[in-house]
């Protein structure tokens, strides 16, 4: 995930880059219904994702390098309770910053972030604790992972950490500011596949998000040691070192996919790259929208961090791009937060009224499903009172979208709805919650009452309702006819 995003190309460069990749025509739209649909006419609320990066690569957003047990999982609870204050429903945390891990893992060691030593073992089951706490007030956990980041310095003069007694020297490349995973040994493929694996094995995370460093960026990485002797060792086949780069991460996205799917398929997977397919395919060698031609994503989450008229970057032109080119993975779009307030930002982020801009023309686009803020401090922060606009943004609940694939039952319909005493009653079975839509006027859009695993509700407000439940795949049953409170 990037601090700061690398610039877009115009809309010229754009029209190449769509010529010149030779890439199909779009894809349709995300096939789930959205609104789900009755029969009764009712109009029901847009589902949407929202959710919040929250960054450890150096303690960004937690622990914020707060070494106490205690008071990192309160600052842990703290940002949930927020979160959940805001109708937030979905975290993606990072897990796997630098080459090393938040839980035990036997290819990577503790991260420095958490006690302040690489390597050293926190004394309580960290990952598990994050999960437990998210999913007990309804919010997904998506483990965000960086894949081929090891290490970072500022210059050769500071040694690069040493490496897991796990990871064999020949299977890193140190360059002068990074040091990463080769990209081009297949070792490393699998071991990327095997660390997945090891993750959705051991813990019930929802999802996995590889973010948007792949092969590194030459202006950022300092002095590069050549891959000239992998083209050679590797490349037979290839008819440039550049196909044969983008080769090498289409095959570790292409085993990760396959590992998910092997070993527990629930889990969605997505990739959050950088908003120029041009940068991501020629710099990074990442064919991002080949992911999705071929069905590896479930899911691609743009970083639009530029505001709605930014003359090289503008939200809006990359928010139509990515429109047309999702194909088979859904689309979700990632926000600046961080910007708002910032004195350094452009004069757009230097009002509330952007942030609802830019929400106004992703809700009013048919394919995007969701919503990402980077990052989880600055919701806290509340600069310029963005979160108290995020508030109103937010203002009612809202319904996660199915993004993965159908592994559990379909949930049953809701049977016998009824109101009694200034109750809304229902029936469900199975593993299911339930989701009660509220509805003012039938011919107007109705919103989401709640989102619980009871079988009544208080309803007080004159108006109608309806029930629909949801199984742990975010699969809808149809809702119910609308009940009257009169």
């Amino acid at each position: 995930m990037k601090r700061f995003p690398r610039s877009v190309l115009s809309a010229i460069l754009i029209i190449l880059l769509v010529n010149g990749c030779k890439k199909d025509s779009p894809a349709p739209e995300n096939p789930e219904p959205n609104p789900p649909t009755t029969g009764n006419e009712l109009v029901y609320p847009k589902k949407e994702m929202r959710a919040v990066w929250l960054t450890t690569a150096w303690g960004l957003d937690w622990p914020q390098e707060d070494y106490n047990v205690a008071s990192q999982k309160q600052q842990y609870i703290q940002y949930l309770d927020k979160f959940k204050q805001l109708n937030i429903n979905a975290i993606f945390f990072q897990v796997k910053p630098m080459g090393d891990a938040f839980y035990n893992s036997p290819y990577e060691p503790w991260s420095v972030a958490i006690t302040g030593v690489r390597g050293k073992d926190p004394g309580y089951n960290v990952l598990k604790f994050l999960i437990d706490e998210a999913h007990a007030r309804d919010i997904e956990f998506h483990a965000w992972m960086n894949p081929y980041r090891i290490a970072t310095r500022a210059s050769t003069g500071t040694a690069y950490p040493p490496l897991h007694s796990s990871v064999k020297p020949e299977w890193v490349v140190s360059h002068e500011k990074i040091q990463i995973y080769n990209p081009a040994v297949p070792e490393v493929r699998q071991r990327l596949a095997d660390i997945v694996k090891d993750i959705i094995t051991k813990y019930d995370v929802d999802g996995i998000l590889f973010d948007d460093y792949f092969y590194p960026d030459p202006s950022t990485a300092g002095q590069m040691v050549s891959d000239q002797t992998d083209f050679q060792q590797y490349g037979s086949g290839y008819s440039s070192i550049q196909d044969f780069r983008r080769a090498n991460v289409n095959k570790t996205i292409e085993a990760v996919h396959d590992a998910i799917l092997a070993t527990k398929p629930a889990v969605v997977f997505s990739i959050s790259p950088t908003p120029n397919q041009n940068y991501n395919y020629n710099t990074l060698y990442a064919d991002v929208t080949k992911w999705c031609q071929e069905g590896w994503l479930d899911m691609v989450m743009p970083q639009l961090y530029q505001e709605i008229g930014n003359q090289s970057n503008d939200f809006q032109s990359n928010l139509s791009w990515w429109s047309q080119y999702n194909y088979k993975a859904a689309l979700m779009i990632a926000y600046g937060y961080y910007k708002f307030g910032d004195p350094a930002a452009s004069s757009a982020f230097q009002s509330t009224a952007e942030l609802e801009k830019q929400f106004n023309l992703t809700r009013k686009n048919k394919k995007v499903v969701g919503n990402a803020l980077y990052s989880a401090k600055y919701i806290m922060l509340n600069n310029i009172g963005i979160t108290d606009k995020l508030a109103t943004i937010f203002n009612t609940p809202s319904v996660i979208p199915f993004l993965g694939r159908a592994i559990a039952p379909a949930p049953a319909e809701a049977s016998n709805v009824r109101i009694e005493n200034g109750l809304l009653k229902w029936s469900t079975s199975g593993n299911v919650r339930s989701v009660v839509y509220y509805f003012s006027d039938l011919k107007k859009e109705g919103q989401v009452y709640a989102l619980t695993k009871e079988n009544s509700i208080s309803v007080n407000t004159p108006g109608y309702y309806s029930v629909s439940t949801l199984n742990v795949d975010n699969q809808e049953s149809k809702p119910s006819g609308a009940i009257e409170k009169k």
